[in-house]
């Protein structure tokens, strides 16, 4: 296979990558053209969005080429689009080396550990030696989860501070509700830290479906599905990972499904964040900050 690297302006990064695809790229990527010097610029968004501008001043594009593809071809597809097309000397191929691609990737995502009850082990890990056996053993927890369409791997700072007020708070038997479960890991962890009836919720289907799908790996019973489907009633424990301006339009509903002494548990919040997220929660019960991890918080709050 080999790559075709041009440089382009912001205003055409997205255009000219867009044509490039319609023209038999395999994939196309952006790269900041001054990445690694002095002039390299961040592009930020809130988290979960993209930024305004999804674009460098200066940007590198990356086309990955099938086998005979002509760059001639890909080229000329960019010819009047927001200017002219690149000419000898702005263009160059290369070479990509023969690789694993699965292994490559699957060496990116290693077992994880949270706290020092939770493990989450890729499947590719299943049989390595030293690691905790599958479900739960002497206090120990490891869930099988491999990376995945839907949000929930572990890795991210609001997965661990959620599973960390599980393995913290759940006595055992409690009902739960994983609002906006994506893999269903907070789901899967809570049955297998001994909570009773579990569901998984999500507006995804792929997430429902990934959720049911890593339960069923996992060898617990989470009830997965859309909103409409979530039965009445309320749980001992409701956790939603999600981010900040949805907990605040989802709070009278949230509320109103936890049970008389229950907790509901909060994460996908920043920070600076976690006041306003707390004051939209006041009217139903008092939120406050449990922990903080990588300026991410987990708010917490027990109904009366």
């Amino acid at each position: 296979m080999r790559e075709l690297v041009l440089n382009c302006r912001q205003d055409q990064a997205e255009a000219w990558s867009d044509a490039l695809l319609d023209a038999g790229a395999l994939s196309v990527s952006v790269e900041d053209a001054d990445g690694d010097t002095d002039q390299e610029q961040a592009l930020f968004g809130e988290p979960g969005t993209e930024p305004e501008t999804l674009a460098w001043q200066r940007n590198r594009l990356v086309a990955l080429l099938a086998d005979g593809d002509d760059p001639a071809h890909l080229l000329a597809a960019l010819d009047g689009l927001v200017g002219p097309a690149p000419v000898d000397g702005d263009w160059q191929l290369r070479d990509v080396p023969d690789a694993d691609w699965v292994r490559l990737t699957q060496s990116q995502f290693g077992p994880i550990t949270v706290g020092d009850r939770i493990w989450i082990v890729p499947s590719w890990h299943r049989e390595d030696t030293g690691l905790p056996p599958v479900g739960r053993q002497d206090g120990i927890v490891r869930i099988e989860l491999d990376p995945g369409l839907a949000f929930g791997t572990g890795s991210h700072p609001t997965t661990h501070l959620c599973l960390e007020w599980l393995a913290a708070n759940l006595q055992g038997g409690e009902t739960v509700l994983d609002y906006g479960c994506g893999s269903g890991i907070l789901a899967i962890a809570a049955r297998l830290l001994g909570a009773g009836t579990t569901y998984g919720v999500d507006i995804d289907d792929q997430a429902v479906m990934s959720t049911a799908q890593n339960a069923a790996v996992n060898q617990v019973q989470v009830q997965a599905c859309l909103p409409d489907a979530l039965p009445e009633g309320t749980s001992q424990i409701v956790v939603a990972n999600i981010l900040s301006n949805p907990l605040k339009i989802l709070a009278p509903m949230l509320s109103s499904r936890v049970a008389s002494g229950g907790y509901l548990v909060l994460s996908g919040v920043l920070e600076r964040q976690a006041d306003e997220v707390a004051q939209a929660y006041a009217p139903w019960l008092p939120m406050q900050v449990w922990a903080t991890r990588d300026g991410w918080v987990c708010l917490a709050g027990c109904k009366a």
